[in-house]
């Protein structure tokens, strides 16, 4: 864990080099993808069953390759009460924060009379991956499908990968409340790639969103363009700016809740009191050994951990930009959490106050949790339903609206040397003429 003083000599040095610090994909992930993606176009299923034996230890022809709408509603009605109703509670306001965000269709005449607007539409299609193994998430479920079906996709394709044949009964309970059409049982590079091309028995979608290991973000990244994706996410990350009227341990949980993820998951407390800054560092190995998740949590926090010492909490918000990270909490009373809220630019989510952990924000506000990583806060968002639509815009003149604007479009297609576009317009101007 690095502890860096703002105003100790070699602090910028210091603190350019925790924001450039890189954990993600190296080039050898890069070339193992790209080896999967082009086997996957060439040979299909047998490339699917092939790799699912290899890294998922099971046979597709002989457990089956998919997972049936009845088998994750059975999930579901077998979940115990508490737990069933704590998913229809995310589904809930996940649903509802996200029919807010629907764009509207536009329809106007300019000054000139001529007509313009939009008008949005859901793709035809949309591929979700789910996560196994250490990363199975019904919550990913909920927040990748239901911004989907609220956009209107009429066909939801979800793959994940069943370690050893192993079915995560939460994560079929989630799509049964999501409302997925079809579950296939494939992971990896491999599951992104068949999404996107297709293969006998998947029919290609048109996006492809959800988290995932190194090797789904680089096939995602890899294959952006035959099909549009949500972002290319790397290693969660956490930053808290706090004041010292916190707890240490409450902190020390909220940055340990990111830690937990991968053991390249990084978290960063900002603090202007140095004996809350020690405070906080030993509460975390306090907690760490009490925790199921301590090994990762461990390896995360001493090798990507800091702690930032600034002035004043506002002086934290400038390096906060710098870092663009995607969740930001600011545990501060209510006034001050928003003074430093209008202040940050960068962030792909920001929680206020000092009893909003970001822990809520991963399973039941609202707001969705597939979040830009890796500084890229800096110019993305967070999934929306929005990235499951597509804008069209349109126009229409009648010889009052050609007249008025015609002619600087032909003024400007001729500077650009294209005459053909000229004509084009030209023609018509020569037609309305008496």
């Amino acid at each position: 864990m690095r502890r860096l003083d703002a105003s100790a000599p070699g602090f910028r040095a210091a603190f350019d080099a925790l924001v450039d610090d890189r954990r993600e994909s190296d080039s050898g992930v890069s070339a193992d993808v790209a080896a999967i993606v082009a086997r996957v176009k060439a040979e299909g299923d047998a490339a699917l069953a092939d790799y699912t034996r290899r890294f998922d230890r099971f046979d597709l022809d002989a457990s089956g390759w998919s997972i049936s709408k009845q088998q994750c509603a059975a999930a579901y009605d077998a979940l115990a009460p508490g737990l069933r109703a704590a998913l229809d509670l995310a589904a809930e306001r996940i649903r509802a924060y996200h029919a807010a965000q629907r764009p509207a269709d536009r329809d106007y005449r300019d000054a000139a009379g001529a007509r313009l607007g939009a008008r949005w539409r859901a793709v035809d299609a949309a591929g979700v991956y789910v996560p196994g193994g250490r990363a199975a998430y019904p919550s990913s479920v909920l927040m990748n499908i239901l911004p989907a079906k609220v956009a209107g996709v009429e066909r939801i394709v979800m793959v994940t990968p069943t370690p050893d044949g192993t079915i995560n009964p939460v994560v079929m309970a989630a799509a049964h409340i999501g409302g997925v059409d079809e579950i296939w049982r494939v992971g990896g590079a491999q599951a992104v790639a068949a999404l996107a091309f297709g293969t006998d028995r998947i029919a290609p979608v048109d996006v492809v969103t959800g988290p995932g290991n190194a090797w789904v973000a680089e096939a995602k990244r890899q294959l952006y363009g035959l099909v549009g994706i949500d972002m290319v996410a790397g290693p969660s990350e956490i930053v808290v700016v706090a004041d010292a009227r916190n707890d240490p341990h409450v902190i020390a949980a909220d940055l340990l809740s990111q830690a937990e993820h991968d053991p390249t998951s990084q978290s960063i407390l900002f603090t202007d009191n140095n004996a809350f800054a020690d405070a906080v560092a030993a509460a975390v190995a306090t907690v760490i050994p009490t925790l199921a998740t301590a090994g990762t949590m461990a390896a995360s926090w001493d090798a990507n951990g800091a702690i930032v010492i600034v002035p004043t909490l506002a002086d934290a918000i400038p390096l906060c930009d710098r870092l663009a990270p995607e969740h930001l909490e600011l545990a501060v009373d209510a006034a001050e959490a928003d003074a430093l809220f209008a202040k940050v630019r960068h962030a792909g989510s920001v929680f206020l106050g000092r009893q909003t952990p970001e822990a809520i924000g991963d399973y039941v506000a609202g707001p969705n949790h597939v979040l830009p990583t890796g500084r890229r806060a800096r110019f993305s968002s967070g999934l929306s339903v929005a990235d499951f639509m597509k804008r069209t815009s349109f126009l229409a003149l009648d010889e009052g609206a050609l007249a008025a604007i015609g002619p600087a479009a032909v003024a400007l297609a001729e500077a650009e040397g294209l005459p053909a576009h000229a004509l084009s317009v030209q023609n018509r101007l020569d037609q309305a003429k008496p």
